[in-house]
Parts: structure tokens; sequence; C-alpha cells
């Protein structure tokens, strides 16, 4: 490890460090616009200047230039200060001036570093450069004569996103960055780039004009749009939510989150369920809540009741559901609304054992029955870390583009029992084999069984390496599991239930539960409300706190933003006062006395962090017969009723998976 000095301060740092990163760990800041931890080293912006000895006596970019033995790194020194005074100069030639209408205002690095380091006033008397803005789809506005061509936005779609179609064209003064042929990003990623331009030249297209960041409360919480459990942090004013934003967390998301986890936000306030109804004569007419437990108490339903648990729903409103349920006699619990009935006697095998971040490290993954762009597209980009570490990807089920190259074996799911000898040796020569099973071959018979099979064949599970995974895109999916909501058989083993819950359930077939009296608790006018016989309106994951369970067995915890719109409550707190009504009181009055009430029943779920599950391998049939033809998720961005309830979501949809015509109205 080399040691050197800064101003004066000598530092040990790791061996291929960059200049820059020692300075850091001298605890200097260094100013910078291209250079980004998590993406590679462009070194075209020159903001990151110090001077080194030994070494040539000019200003050198710190973001490219390896640490060495003995260097003297100086980033206070004169000829630093007028070389980066000299470069911001060079950045805002043609910059507009139009910072008091630009959406990045308040949170821009040009801005921030125009001021620390830049000289105060421009003697630059030239006209200013002007380019057409450049349309990039439903989520990223352009106002390129901002652009500094950093290409912080290039590097991300090719190396992160796996999508090469934002790039440079043109040389010196007439350079710009374009998706070439100006189409929406075919990326389920591209909002990040908004994160990451510097300058205000992408910004958020939904977001445009709203607010400033000043004006907002800033909440934590966890995005339930998929099972990857991204951490994020909403933005809200008044009573809305008008921003979502990733927060960093090393072992889930880094620092990015998915179009839908950023952008289905402003279905929040569409489509909303904000009084009760009750079905009179074949219509939905609205109530008061006491018309409407009322209508419940009347069910002669005795023990035969049920509950089924959508996809967003939080494990507090699960365990008070449960504990309704088993006060009135029954344990009808499930939350695999779309007729999923694997086994789950065993958590650690319907689990992601090697973890988000540690499938990076896997040297052969074997993908049977996902497409992880759209079920999991933050393990997606995982994998491509992996693949650029050198590990190999193979794929049973029909092919689809994932951004990276894969070896598509066969949509038979009866490949499992008897592996190609290429495939084979690869997993027998592996030092960290994986496999990852979705639902597109849970359903079929025989693939659980035969995927433990092929775990224990392989040896995908020795000392410090867990390689067995399966795949969930449902955020309640986890939590659920953990709280008894999988009953054998399925959901089908729940439709003569007389009396049935269902708790934010949209994607359930509720023609199925003809004679049974359903109960709606949830937030949208969506396909559950549709159905049912009464309906109570409930909070978004926006609108209460809440405990989650990621696909990898990761306890989070998520606080609430904002408030419910008009008679709608916490779902806890509906459930609540209907035992009373129904002659079941549960035994908690607050929210912190039904959480003490969940941790005692469920212990692994008061701490935050991995649940340890151990490992069991239950026996199971390992003969699968069927061919994977096709994914669960049919539309990215039409997964749930918040996205349903989106405008941008649905554009998105229009756009990007059905190749609509562009709309934007004229200016």
């Amino acid at each position: 490890m080399p040691k050197l000095t800064v101003d004066g301060i000598e530092v040990e740092v790791p061996a291929g460090a960059t200049v820059l990163q020692a300075c850091e760990i001298a605890g200097k800041e260094i100013p910078r616009f291209c250079y980004h931890e998590r993406l590679s080293i462009a070194g075209n912006c020159r903001m990151c200047l110090v001077e080194v000895k030994p070494g040539p006596p000019k200003p050198q970019a710190s973001c490219a230039l390896p640490a060495a033995e003995g260097q003297d790194i100086r980033t206070d020194s004169a000829m630093v200060k007028k070389a980066r005074e000299g470069v911001m100069e060079f950045l805002l030639i043609n910059h507009p001036l139009d910072c008091p209408i630009c959406v990045q205002g308040g949170e821009c690095d040009l801005q921030d570093q125009s001021l620390a380091y830049g000289k105060g006033n421009s003697r630059y008397i030239e006209n200013k450069r002007a380019i057409t803005e450049k349309y990039m789809g439903p989520i990223v506005k352009t106002a390129m004569t901002r652009c500094i061509q950093c290409t912080r936005c290039i590097r991300f779609a090719e190396e992160v996103a796996g999508i090469e179609e934002i790039g440079a064209i043109g040389r010196g003064e007439s350079m710009q960055i374009t998706t070439y042929l100006e189409h929406a990003i075919q990326s389920e990623l591209s909002g990040n780039v908004v994160d990451l331009c510097p300058v205000g030249a992408l910004t958020s297209k939904p977001y445009a004009f709203e607010a400033r960041p000043w004006e907002l409360k800033k909440t934590p919480a966890i995005d339930v749009m998929d099972a990857v459990g991204t951490n994020i942090r909403l933005d809200s004013r008044g009573r809305q939510v008008l921003r979502s934003l990733p927060r960093i967390n090393e072992d889930v998301n880094e620092e990015w989150s998915s179009d839908k986890t950023r952008h289905a936000i402003d279905g929040l306030v569409r489509k909303r369920l904000d009084r009760p109804f009750v079905r009179v004569d074949g219509k939905l007419v609205e109530a008061t809540w006491e018309q409407a437990f009322t209508a419940i108490a009347a069910v002669d339903a005795g023990a035969s009741v049920a509950a089924v648990a959508g996809d967003l729903v939080d494990c507090e409103t699960m365990f008070a559901a449960k504990a309704l349920l088993l006060s009135m006699g029954s344990s009808l619990l499930e939350g695999r609304q779309t007729g999923l009935a694997y086994d789950t006697s065993s958590l650690s095998a319907v689990n992601f054992n090697t973890t988000i971040a540690g499938i990076e490290r896997a040297d052969v993954i074997l993908l049977v029955g996902t497409n992880l762009r759209w079920e999991a597209p933050l393990v997606n980009t995982r994998i491509r870390k992996a693949i650029k570490r050198g590990a190999k990807v193979f794929a049973i089920g029909a092919p689809t583009d994932l951004t990276y190259k894969v070896n598509w074996i066969g949509t038979d799911a009866g490949i499992l029992s008897k592996l190609p000898q290429g495939l084979a040796d690869a997993l027998t020569n592996a030092e960290r084999p994986a496999i990852i099973v979705g639902g597109g071959a849970l359903k079929i018979a025989g693939v659980h069984g035969a995927a433990l099979a092929l775990a224990a064949d392989f040896n995908l599970v020795r000392d410090g390496w867990n390689g067995f995974n399966v795949i969930h895109f449902s955020a309640a999916r986890m939590g659920g599991l953990m709280l008894g909501y999988a009953q054998p058989g399925g959901i089908s083993a729940l439709t003569t239930a007389k009396l049935v819950f269902a708790l934010g359930a949209d994607e359930t077939n509720w023609s199925q539960f003809a004679s049974s009296f359903k109960v709606y608790i949830g937030h949208h006018g969506d396909a559950g409300a549709a159905a049912a016989d009464v309906v109570l309106p409930g909070a978004s994951f926006a609108e209460k706190p809440g405990t989650y369970v990621n696909l990898e067995g990761r306890v989070q915890r998520g606080e609430r933003a904002v408030f419910p719109p008009g008679d709608a409550r916490e779902d806890w707190a509906i459930l609540r006062a209907l035992s009373d009504v129904l002659g079941h009181k549960l035994p908690f009055d607050t929210y912190d006395a039904l959480r003490a009430a969940m941790f005692a029943d469920v212990p692994a779920l008061a701490t935050e962090g991995r649940v340890n599950y151990g490992w069991t391998v239950p026996t199971l049939p390992a003969d699968p017969k069927g061919a994977i033809t096709g994914y669960p998720i049919k539309d990215f961005y039409l997964t749930n009723a918040i996205c349903r309830a989106s405008p941008t979501m649905q554009q998105c949809s229009t756009e990007i998976i059905h190749g609509g015509a562009m709309l934007e109205a004229a200016e």
C-alpha cells in the first residue's frame, strides 16, 4: 500500500487508488463533475486538478492519476486555485444564466462549485452557443445548452443500465449529448441519469417546476414497486408526495432506483379511495364507516373467513388481519395472488440466499424462468457487474433482452433434470455457482424440487457461499411468508370461504370467489375494489409507517410521509375498529402495541437487517414437465394499482412497451 502526502498529511492508500481518492482519505474535498465512484473514469471535465510532485510543473487531473509511493500532493496551492478558476470559466462559457427557472436550482453541483472554486466574474463577451432540446421520453427532460459534456449519463447507460442509446455526436464546440434517434430511452433505470447530471441538463420531466428542495419535507421510506426493497426518500409538500429519490444502501440498491420507484408516485393522488362503499343492488354506493362495518358484521361466516394479501402490503397490516382471523377461528391466509402454490415449509428454499450484493461474486449463474430486467432491475445490474468480473450466465426460458450476453439453453423445464454438458461442466468447475429461479418456472410442478436437487448435486451451498436463490417481485412476499400467508394449495384453497378480506389484493382473479362476501381494504379504485362487496379506504405505503422484508430476507422499515386522503385510515386501524364490531376485539390499541405483538409472534421481524433462515431442504418432487414460455410481468410499468393510476407510468407503457406515438403538448 503506497504512502504519500496530501497538503502535509501523510496517508496510506490501497494499491490501485487514484490521487483523488487519496485526497479524500486525507479529508480534502476535490471538486469534480465527470468523476463518479460507480462509473468508469473519463477525465474530461478537468475540475479535479491538483499539483503533484515529483511530476511535470503543471496541474494534473487527480481522478485519472494513480496514487504512487512518495508523491507530494497539493490541493490548495496558488497554481491549483488559478487552474480551477480557469476550468470553471471555460465550463461556464456557454452555460445559460437560467438558475431561477432551472429545476436543479438548490441541488446543483455547478452552482455549488462555481461559488466555491470559481472566479466570481466572467471575461467572456462572445455570443453563447445554444443547442436544441432532445427528446428522451416521458421521464427525462432536457436543457442541453446547460450540458458540460461530463458524459456521466453516457457511462451510466452503457455500464450500469446496459443500453447503448445515449452518446455524443460532433466534436469540440459542436459536441452534443443525445439519444441518436431521439426516442424514449429504452431502459427501466433511465431516471438515474437525472441524479447523475451535475448541471441540470437532464432533469425530471414529471417533477419539472413543481417545487424547490427547501420547500419539501424529506421522509425515509422503503419502495414497494418490487421485492428489492430499494431505500428511498419521499419528498412531500402538504399532503402530496412530489418526488421519490433513492437513498444509498450498498447492500440493497447502491444509489440507484428503477423508473417505477421514482415516478409512480404521481399515482398516489389519482383514483384514490377516500370513503367507504357498500354494494347495493349490484352497485357500489357511498356509505359511512358504521354502515360498512354493519354490512360486514351481518355476514354469517363463522370460521369460514380468509385473507388475501396484496403485493404492496406492510407486515403490520398482514399481522393485524392474521390476528383477526385467528380470533375468528380461521387460518386461511394467502399472499401469492396469481395462483402460485410452491412449497414454503423452508423459507431458506424460497429466499435469495446469495444476497443482492453477493450475486456480484458469482462466477456461473443459471437463470430459470425469470426476466430479471423487469422483475428485479437492481439485481440485474448486479449480474452485469458479475459478468465484468468474468461470470458466465446461462438461462432456461423464453429468450429476452437482459442487457448482457446470455447462453439460452432452451425452454423445457425438464432441462433441470439433465443439464447440457457445457452447463454441467461450468457449474462443476465454478468456485461460486448460483441458480436463480423465477415465477415463470415456479408455476410448473416439479421445478422447485429439481432446482433444489441441482443445488445439492453441484454443491451450490458450501462454506461461505449459498448459491440457491428464488426471485420474488412483490414487496409483501417474504414478509407474508414469514407471517404464514401461504396456504397449501395456494389461493384456490380459499375460494370456498364465506367472508374474504382483500388487503390491497388487485392481481387476484376474483371471479373464483363468486360465492364469497368480499371486503377490500386498500387505497386505489382498482380491480380489487371493483369486485368487492364492501370497500374500506386504506393508506398507501407513503401514508403509514411499515415493516417490509425484501427478497433476500432483509427486514427494513419506512416512515409516514403524508396522511391518507379523506376518510381513509391506516389499514391496521381499520381492522382494529372492525374487530370490535365483529365481537373479536384485537389486543392492541396503538401502533406500538401492534408492533410489539407482531415481534412477539415473529421475533425475526423485530431486528432490522437480514434474517438468518438457516438452510433446510424440503423433500419435493423433482421431475418437471412443461415449457417456460413466458414470465409473470407482462408490462413493467403497470404492475400494481399505484402504477396503473400514474399518468407517467401509463405514458411509459404506451411509448416504451407498446411503441406508441410520442405525445407532447405544443410549446
